[in-house]
């Protein structure tokens, strides 16, 4: 058993994880509420509600999760929370009851700060260090961009064949393995932390606590933070509404679900593309050029009936675009900040970025009750990219200047 964990590398492992974490607690829950809508009667509002509640609870948690990766509680963190996961999905599918709905979410979205990207960035930063991470969060990235390719047209077929009930139920399983893989394969002392023993652990607590003192103080992380919030705003709005958004341009479920299914590709593209020609071309540069794909994209879906090609496009352009932002995201901290104290200043950094991401659905849906439309919800999305796109690049302007 030793030997054998001794050859698998940590990124494949965490890679795994992503795919079926975004795919679980992510990616399913708009096909979830469509059939829990016809099935119970509830309203989309309300629904969106509890996917709202629950990234707010995420974002409570993002800064002591960072902590406590930081001090080597990785391990923990991860694996119970994917164990967690498992039992609210299974109660999930027994309720019929709002109140507990509500609090089925709040916990699901308070567990994504602990399963989803930044902690598995943040466990490799500490296994690896920030400095030398870089390829290994472009190999988990890699793993990612499958999720949505792999786990929507699963989750699909599941609801059409069994319901949305059992369909909770097998998503729940998916990480009850996370739980088991995750108690195997991270292992804190084994971290490049663990074993530097230059220094007293406690002096590292004290330099993480006044490294984010300081940081947050200046107005380059203030910029980047707005960016960041603006990038997961339009993300969100977007990953949860795409399906109805799209049903409502006149497109059938079945050109719906391809459609959807090109971004884990363009996704895994995008990162392949960067992982090969790319290695040293700076964070800012890449994500200056990707931030304007955004604003692009949404605009040619304002048409009312969009051709298929059209569709597929776009849909390809923002995959590769997202794909590529996944991996700035995760190196803004390191390149334009500081190499020092990743899980805690990022844990900071996208606490508004993770608010933008809980209220996001709830206020697409807001704006698409207005008028029963989803054009109000595209001219929206347009503006707030091209508000990510003058922050990103003014946070890279000064980023620049300073280096």
């Amino acid at each position: 058993m030793t030997s054998l964990r001794r050859r698998i590398k940590l990124p494949p492992i965490l890679g795994l994880g992503q795919v079926c974490g975004w795919g679980t607690l992510y990616y399913s829950f708009p096909l979830i509420a469509i059939d829990m809508q016809q099935d119970l009667g509830w309203s989309k509002t309300l629904l969106f509600g509890g996917a709202t509640a629950g990234l707010l609870a995420a974002a409570l948690l993002a800064y002591p999760v960072g902590v406590a990766i930081d001090r080597g509680w990785g391990k923990w963190v991860m694996s119970f929370s994917a164990l967690l996961a498992c039992l609210m999905m299974c109660w999930w599918s027994f309720t019929s009851s709002v109140a507990s709905f509500y609090i089925i979410c709040i916990v699901l979205g308070a567990l994504q700060a602990a399963l989803l990207y930044e902690p598995a960035f943040a466990v490799l930063a500490r296994h690896v260090g920030a400095a030398s991470a870089r390829a290994g969060i472009t190999h988990i990235t890699l793993w990612g961009g499958f999720a949505s390719t792999v786990f929507i047209p699963f989750t699909t077929l599941f609801i059409e064949s069994w319901g949305w009930r059992i369909t909770l139920v097998a998503l729940g399983l998916v990480n009850a393995l996370l739980f088991i893989l995750y108690l195997w394969a991270i292992r804190p002392k084994e971290d490049l932390e663990h074993t530097d023993h230059h220094g007293d652990k406690q002096a590292k607590i004290a330099l993480n606590r006044e490294t984010v003192r300081i940081y947050i103080k200046r107005p380059l992380f203030w910029l980047i933070t707005t960016s960041l919030a603006l990038y997961a705003l339009v993300f969100s709005a977007f990953t949860y509404h795409m399906y109805p958004l799209l049903e409502a341009k006149h497109l059938s479920v079945r050109e719906v679900v391809w459609a959807i299914a090109l971004i884990g590709p363009a996704q895994v593209l995008g990162r392949f593309l960067i992982s090969r020609y790319a290695e040293d071309i700076s964070m800012r540069l890449l994500g200056s050029i990707m931030v304007l794909v955004f604003p692009l994209a949404f605009a040619a879906l304002l048409p009312t009936s969009p051709t298929m090609i059209v569709v597929a496009t776009v849909f390809i352009a923002y995959g590769l675009s997202n794909g590529i932002l996944t991996i700035v995201r995760s190196f803004v901290v390191p390149e334009m900040l500081t190499p020092h104290a990743y899980g805690a200043l990022n844990g900071v950094l996208i606490i508004p970025a993770t608010i933008a991401r809980a209220l996001a659905p709830l206020m697409a849906a807001s704006l698409w009750a207005i008028e029963q439309s989803y054009q109000p919800v595209l001219w929206a999305l347009i503006l707030g990219s091209v508000a990510m796109v003058m922050t990103f690049w003014w946070a890279s302007y000064i980023s620049y200047r300073q280096s």
